[in-house]
């Protein structure tokens, strides 16, 4: 998955951004594209939950790599094969990822990202997962 020239943002950051920037971006969570993406840890089992941005269309849920395809949420989601996302106001269970070429995700993107996106080629790595099961959400992701 993506170019070789292409710049996501670092790893490195990701300490940082779990502790400072997570913690208010959670509370955006179902409102617009922002997202929280409950998944189990591969090794604990531990249950995660990752603010991102996503964008559906119809059965099938888009999500920008933009760390890329290293992050240990997207591990975690190939290793188990699910996971559950808060997305205005439903909760959508989710099935295995597909990965997308950089054409196919840059064409699910709303016209501002994938404008960003295509003249910075700040990312180019995109997967899909599908919609299996929707149901209303109760306010945040808890255990079922």
């Amino acid at each position: 998955m993506g170019d070789a020239g292409t710049m996501p943002a670092p790893l490195s950051v990701t300490p940082y951004v779990n502790r400072f920037a997570n913690p208010v971006l959670r509370n955006l969570a179902g409102l617009g594209w922002f997202v929280a993406l409950e998944h189990a840890g591969r090794r604990t089992g531990k249950v995660h939950r990752t603010p991102l941005l996503a964008f559906r269309e119809g059965d099938a849920v888009t999500i920008a790599l933009t760390y890329g395809p290293e992050v240990q949420w997207l591990k975690n989601i190939r290793a188990s094969g699910r996971a559950r996302m808060l997305w205005r106001g439903r909760v959508l269970g989710l099935g295995a990822v597909r990965d997308l070429s950089t054409a196919e995700g840059l064409a699910r993107m709303p016209q501002p990202i994938r404008f960003v996106f295509d003249r910075t080629g700040f990312c180019t790595d995109f997967v899909e997962l599908p919609v299996l099961t929707e149901r209303p959400s109760n306010g945040p992701l808890a255990a079922d």
